[in-house]
């Protein structure tokens, strides 16, 4: 979900057929068929042997890494479009090395999973959200939307879940935690409500709503992954997670349908759901834009993937890359659940190539490798099936089977309706006001300092002459406010906003760029 534009020289996306092989939307390049069943079912309960375990834990976590990779040069540069058959894209030896060396922010898919993979090694499974939180809040990388969003409120003594609620947290229904939840279902073979309840406390750290849903229903996949090679039936049986009649059932549910409807058109698919779902309400960035970076839609592009795909790796990278918007951590999802349900050993050698390379690499401010990811989440799965009262001996393993059950309804921003968007464009060294009518509103914006000392202004934010909030705004890139300024559940009426610094400086400043209104009642142009 790296936001800034990550820099790939354009060589890395055109090299010549000498040195790589260009994957566009022919899918030339073919995996091998379809996986095969690799558990031996016993009532309720699966068998695997352990090596089939650590193979497809290995699987997961490479198949993610391949995939935001190969997705990187696109993410965000096709914002409601598609990335076109004729567009190639780029994957050969030497590609993984490149970008873990050049582009770190690249994996924040992974980095943050790995930050919560140390706490359960360091503080067990048990562990409380607020220990989660702390480690997630202190580490070093950076993070964008819900995710900055939930460090800013966690540094200054927010606890989850109010850190990722969604009146704390404009972002929240953003995909943060779908793409960081891939480690619990991991660590959760066979077992999808144990990875919902721990995807209860870590979810709730920078998402709510939609946004955790993304990533109940992502780790539910994965645990899913070890228990059938189908990835018609990961799906479906993943859905079963989250609350039916929610907007986020819904619109994977319509995925499905459509695929159903569909079966060989996974652009019709795509156009259908375009109609219908993707609409944005909360992240600022979304709204009166083409950009999306919200759980649902972008989850729904995992599930064209995974579901068109078919358990072939090439068609199911290339589709959730092509399907566009966060075009690296879609493919990343995709190919770490398929990942999982193949295994390391399936995946085609085409995809591995420099894998070996980078397995040793530790990520930035994890501390761990991919190499660590496999050993310790193996690990941690080992001693969750024995928890649950499945059996692990003589080199094979019993996982302890569990009916998916639908965690609780939670749905963000009900009531409030984007109705407008108000340029501003003001640099703000002092005071400024705007007037707005409506029952809410977001300003997008940053603080920034003209030189390199981290500094905090201090705002004081007034609505309709009363003092409601005194914000504080660092410079400082990894502790910034990632939205400066919010207000929901107003009044339906005329509002005045008035923002005055505390304590100018003639080389800081406050960016003000653009206001999102909202109203209590859908905008419906005439036209």
């Amino acid at each position: 979900m790296l936001v800034a534009m990550t820099c790939f020289p354009s060589c890395m996306i055109h090299r010549t057929m000498i040195r790589s092989v260009i994957v566009t939307a022919g899918f030339a390049l073919c995996a091998p068929a379809a996986a095969r069943t690799e558990s031996a079912r016993r009532g309720n309960t699966v068998r695997l042997t352990t090596e089939m375990l650590r193979d497809k834990i290995k699987g997961g976590w490479a198949g993610q890494t391949i995939g935001v990779t190969f997705g990187g040069p696109t993410e965000f540069r096709y914002r409601g479009t598609m990335i076109e058959d004729y567009t190639p894209i780029a994957w050969y030896d030497g590609l993984l090395k490149e970008s873990f060396e050049k582009s770190p922010g690249l994996y924040d898919d992974i980095y943050v999973d790995l930050t919560f993979v140390n706490v359960v090694e360091k503080h067990g499974f048990d562990a409380p959200a607020e220990q989660f939180a702390e480690a997630f809040a202190h580490a070093g990388y950076q993070l964008w939307h819900a995710n900055q969003m939930a460090r800013y409120n966690i540094l200054r003594g927010m606890k989850p879940p109010a850190s990722g609620n969604w009146r704390n947290n404009p972002d929240a229904d953003d995909i943060d935690f779908e793409i960081e939840s891939d480690f619990i279902g991991l660590m959760s073979p066979g077992m999808p409500n144990t990875a919902s309840d721990i995807a209860d406390r870590v979810g709730h750290i920078m998402n709510s709503g939609d946004g955790w849903y993304g990533g109940v229903y992502i780790a539910t996949m994965y645990s899913l992954a070890f228990i059938s090679s189908d990835v018609n039936y990961v799906v479906r049986e993943g859905l079963k997670a989250i609350p039916v009649g929610t907007r986020f059932y819904q619109t994977i549910s319509a995925a499905i349908d459509l695929h159903k409807q569909y079966p060989d058109d996974w652009k019709r698919a795509w156009f259908e759901i375009q109609k219908r779902w993707a609409e944005d309400v909360g992240c600022a960035d979304g709204v009166f834009a083409a950009f999306n970076i919200d759980a649902r839609l972008n989850a729904a592009y995992v599930v064209l993937g995974l579901l068109y795909g078919q358990g072939d790796m090439t068609r199911t990278i290339s589709i959730a890359t092509r399907a566009g918007q966060d075009s690296d951590c879609n493919p990343s999802s995709a190919a770490g659940i398929l990942g999982a349900i193949i295994g390391y050993s399936k995946i085609p050698t085409f995809w591995k190539q420099g894998l070996s390379e980078v397995e040793p690499i530790a990520f930035q401010h994890a501390g761990l490798s991919l190499n660590d990811a496999y050993d310790l989440t193996f690990k941690h799965a080992l001693d969750l099936i024995r928890r649950n009262g499945g059996q692990v001996s003589d080199g094979n393993v019993v996982l302890p089977m569990q009916p998916v059950r639908a965690v609780r309804v939670e749905q963000n921003f009900e009531g409030l309706f984007p109705n407008a968007a108000l340029p501003l464009h003001r640099r703000l060294s002092d005071e400024t006001t705007f007037s707005f009518e409506g029952i809410g509103f977001t300003v997008q914006g940053s603080a920034r300092s003209e030189n390199t000392k981290d500094q905090v202004i201090v705002v004081d934010m007034y609505i309709d002459d009363r003092m409601v909030e005194t914000i504080e705004l660092p410079t400082n890139f990894t502790r910034r406010r990632f939205t400066p300024f919010w207000r929901y559940g107003l009044t339906d009426a005329k509002h005045t906003v008035r923002v005055k610094i505390r304590n100018p400086s003639a080389d800081t400043d406050v960016s003000m760029e653009r206001v999102i209104i909202y109203g209590s009642k859908p905008l419906r142009p005439a036209v």
